[in-house]
């Protein structure tokens, strides 16, 4: 789960971190009253969306697709910048390269107080999986693209690795810091920010802290001038606060329902809907579609135990993606039963008027009187007995190579 950056800075105040005074804003009229309570000759206008890249993103009309204004985070040096900035962002459509080419609806503003920059640098605590340990990050190159530095100088990348129990040791912290040529008062303001800032990575059960930039002022002031910050959702049930934070409007609508569901449910760029119970048989499912030259519309395990309900509310979602062409079904039976599975795909096909190709396999538990369902219902639905064989059928029911 990820939330805003006006988020994030509000937890890294109650942390006790470096950051700049700022108003969450969601009106043209909220802008300048937070202009007007910053007392900041300079402000910082920054659009608010779950997507880096935001200051060099590209702003457009969301109805006729006219180009607005380049930049998602604008530098205001009067009352005056304020409001053109955000009368340009709200309510307007912001590309990055995060986004991709639909990009996002910005509802939310951040209005922040202006800093002396004496330098930017980049800052990250991620969980590094090989390693099984988390994994801080920094770079001399921030305010950029960390991808590009990340593969054009690696070098310019330092990480250090913490121990989960005994945390970040100074001695860590003062070596990263050093790495990043900070001397003299700009090295404790470091090291107290990125000790707070992993205390907070590891009570918060963050997934990845991201800043950038973080900066050096002239008073040699360690600042966070960015706040990327996203939560492990299997620890949520242990942060009700966190989980207030959630911003729907920012998620994919089919996968705010899926969840509602208890259907795990992630879009893809496909046309073929897959519905399979099990996350290792849906990864595999897509594999060998992709295998005969199909494009998967999407990952969606029903579980273990779901009921007609279930499958119906599944077929639905799928059906809402208007680029899928055709479903595959493949169930194994196993505490679900395939008669039950049968049932609900019939009521499913019945009840949306589906009209795209479908193909079911099912197998274990009670296959064979699912299959004899499926095979009595009159309706259009095509039974396989094997996932490639499936998967070849409904490739080429969609039109696609196999």
């Amino acid at each position: 789960m990820n939330i805003h950056e006006y988020q994030g800075k509000q937890l890294f105040r109650e942390a006790g971190l470096s950051v700049q005074d700022g108003v969450h804003c969601m009106s043209v009229e909220q802008a300048l009253a937070a202009y007007d309570s910053l007392g900041s000759n300079v402000v910082a206008v920054k659009s608010q969306i779950h997507a880096g890249g935001r200051g060099k993103g590209t702003l457009y009309h969301p109805e006729s697709g006219d180009l607005i204004m380049e930049g998602g985070v604008k530098i205001a040096f009067s009352r005056e910048d304020v409001e053109k900035y955000a009368e340009n962002i709200l309510g307007n459509i912001l590309v990055t390269k995060q986004t991709g080419s639909e990009g996002k609806m910005v509802n939310n503003l951040y209005v922040e107080g202006g800093c002396n920059i004496a330098h930017e640098y980049y800052l990250a605590i991620l969980v590094d999986r090989e390693e099984k340990m988390p994994l801080i990050m920094a770079s001399k190159e921030g305010g950029v693209d960390i991808e590009e530095v990340a593969e054009n100088t690696p070098e310019a990348i330092f990480k250090i690795y913490v121990d989960p129990v005994a945390g970040l040791q100074q001695a860590d912290a003062e070596g990263l810091a050093k790495s990043l040529g900070l001397t003299g008062k700009a090295v404790d303001s470091f090291v107290e920010n990125v000790t707070g800032l992993f205390e907070l990575f590891v009570s918060k059960d963050c997934s990845m802290v991201e800043i950038n930039p973080m900066v050096r002022t002239e008073e040699d002031e360690i600042v966070l001038l960015d706040a990327k910050v996203g939560f492990d959702e299997n620890a949520l049930f242990r942060h009700p606060d966190i989980m207030e934070l959630r911003d729907l409007s920012e998620e994919e609508p089919t996968e705010v329902r899926a969840k509602a569901a208890d259907l795990s449910y992630v879009k893809l760029d496909g046309n073929i809907g897959c519905l399979v119970n099990g996350a290792g048989l849906a990864m595999a499912t897509m594999d060998v579609i992709k295998l005969y030259g199909g494009e998967p519309a999407n990952f969606l395990d029903v579980g273990g135990g779901a009921n007609e309900e279930q499958v119906t509310t599944a077929f639905g979602i799928i059906m809402e993606d208007p680029n899928v062409k055709g479903i595959l079904v493949n169930i194994f039976g196993g505490i679900m039963r395939c008669d039950i599975i049968a049932r609900g795909v019939i009521a499913a096909t019945q009840t949306l008027e589906l009209e795209d190709p479908l193909v079911v396999r099912l197998v274990g538990t009670n296959f064979e009187e699912g299959r004899r369902i499926l095979s009595e219902s009159g309706l259009n639905i095509h039974t396989a007995e094997t996932l490639a064989e499936g998967a070849k059928k409904i490739v080429e029911l969609v039109g696609g190579e196999a």
